[in-house]
């Protein structure tokens, strides 16, 4: 009905968010769930091996970012053509998409690994938890080229109006990490079941093991995506079709105009919080671990904002390649209010059970009791959060990520570490995290005030 320029009542807009919001959530909640499952399975093993994965999340974040910064250049463009019903440019598109990402993928490897090593010193972290963070660091830019496969293909699933199977296979890729992790994180032991005592064979790897663990799910469902892609789409398959995957300039520049503005803002953002984590590492192992737990639950939350972000860019992307203004706009305005109410509800969730999930995470009680005050200090920002979130992936869907990214990096940069360094010594942990909830706000607020000033909704696109 979009692509063919059907009038829609609110309830079928409405429905349609709705109905490519949750796959999106779904998806989105599998992936933190992974990493929930990572952070509770090495928590088990001490606070010593969750403070070496929590030393290097913040840089894992940052190589995930602007990689995920590259597949949106180029999955932004096919929403755009398939909303204008250009199905063959929208292939072209996606060829070159893959010689593209795979290069720019291997020159990030490269610099991944060649600061693995350094990376914990200079984030300040403990001699004690140096040799693991650097493994799981190194493990993880190796894998780094299936998680950019990955972003791409889901990508491009997505904006084709697909979010079931990019959905149901992150789904898949958290089964697997548990399968993985089980057997790569522990060593050989014996496992009761139904009674009975069974010898569980075990790597006993550590954290060394669920980086593994990670790497290889990412890699087993990157190809199966690929395979859904490149084979089974009806509107993107280029499998047996004849055509060029030599990268042309405009499809270069495209992408640049896109994926630059946000990959800059991935990089000073992430830097922002590296630089957090510089401040948080001399208030002790406990203090790491406490945050990198929280961070975990905390994603519980703000996924499901991502998931709404997704359909908004898919919604609006292909309302602006089929020309119409008006659909853009309430598509946009419905996808805000269903993500602000979404992370409401979750935030009071968070609220209420922040004891029982940092439980979860580790036996640590030390860690499991600052963890929980500073959930519950984040819980009051969600609604915020969740605005800004969904107002990104509004901008994204437009194609207009430069002063969105530019309004990111002001916010965090100006709001958030300075006023961090201020309380920090004085009210520990919980210091940063106010002020990481007082950012978040002022954040949403000025991203609402963008969004409905409608500058982004640029004429020139709806000639």
């Amino acid at each position: 009905m979009v692509q063919d320029g059907l009038p829609m009542s609110l309830g079928q807009q409405l429905r349609l968010t709705v109905e490519l919001s949750i796959p999106a959530i779904i998806s989105q909640l599998s992936s933190i769930l992974m990493q929930f499952i990572d952070a509770s399975m090495v928590g088990s093993l001490g606070a010593e091996a969750s403070a070496s994965i929590g030393l290097v999340s913040t840089t894992t974040w940052l190589f995930a970012g602007i990689s995920a910064a590259a597949a949106t250049g180029f999955y932004v463009q096919v929403s755009h053509l398939l909303g204008s019903k250009d199905t063959a440019n929208a292939r072209s598109v996606l060829r070159q998409s893959i010689v593209m990402t795979m290069i720019f993928s291997a020159a990030v490897v490269a610099t991944g690994c060649a600061i693995s090593w350094p990376l914990p010193r200079w984030l300040g972290g403990e001699e004690v938890i140096r040799h693991d963070a650097s493994m799981y660091f190194l493990i993880f830019m190796l894998s780094l080229p299936a998680l950019q496969l990955n972003m791409l293909a889901s990508g491009m699933l997505r904006s084709s109006g697909n979010m079931i199977t990019p959905s149901l296979l992150n789904v898949m890729m958290c089964l697997l990490d548990v399968v993985f992790n089980f057997f790569l994180i522990f060593p050989t032991r014996s496992v009761e079941f139904l009674g009975m005592d069974i010898m569980m064979p075990g790597a006993g790897l550590g954290v060394t093991g669920a980086a593994l663990g990670t790497a290889l799910a990412s890699a087993v469902v990157a190809a199966m995506l690929m395979y859904s892609l490149c084979v089974k789409s009806p509107e993107l398959a280029i499998a047996g079709e004849k055509g060029s995957f030599r990268p042309t300039g405009q499809c270069f520049r495209n992408a640049i105009g896109i994926a630059l503005p946000m990959g800059c803002e991935r990089v000073i953002m992430c830097g922002a919080q590296i630089m957090s984590t510089v401040i948080i590492a001399p208030l002790g192992t406990i203090a790491i671990a406490a945050n990198s737990f929280a961070i975990t639950v905390e994603s519980l939350c703000y996924m499901p904002g991502h998931g709404v972000s997704n359909a908004a860019t898919t919604l609006v992307g292909q309302s602006i390649g089929a020309r119409r203004r008006d659909l853009t706009w309430r598509f946009a305005h419905i996808s805000v209010l269903m993500g602000i109410a979404v992370m409401t509800v979750m935030g009071i969730i968070m609220y209420a059970t922040s004891s029982f999930m940092m439980g979860i995470m580790t036996p640590d009680a030390a860690v499991r009791e600052l963890g929980a005050t500073i959930l519950k200090i984040e819980a009051f920002a969600e609604p915020m959060y969740a605005a800004s979130i969904v107002v990104y992936g509004v901008f994204v869907g437009a194609g207009d990520t430069l002063v969105p990214s530019i309004m990111n990096l002001c916010s965090i940069w100006a709001a958030r570490l300075s006023l961090a360094a201020f309380l920090a010594p004085e009210f520990g942990l919980e210091g940063v995290w106010v002020a990481m909830c007082v950012e978040l706000c002022f954040r949403g607020i000025i991203f609402l005030i963008r969004l409905y000033r409608k500058k982004w909704l640029r004429v020139s696109d709806f000639r």
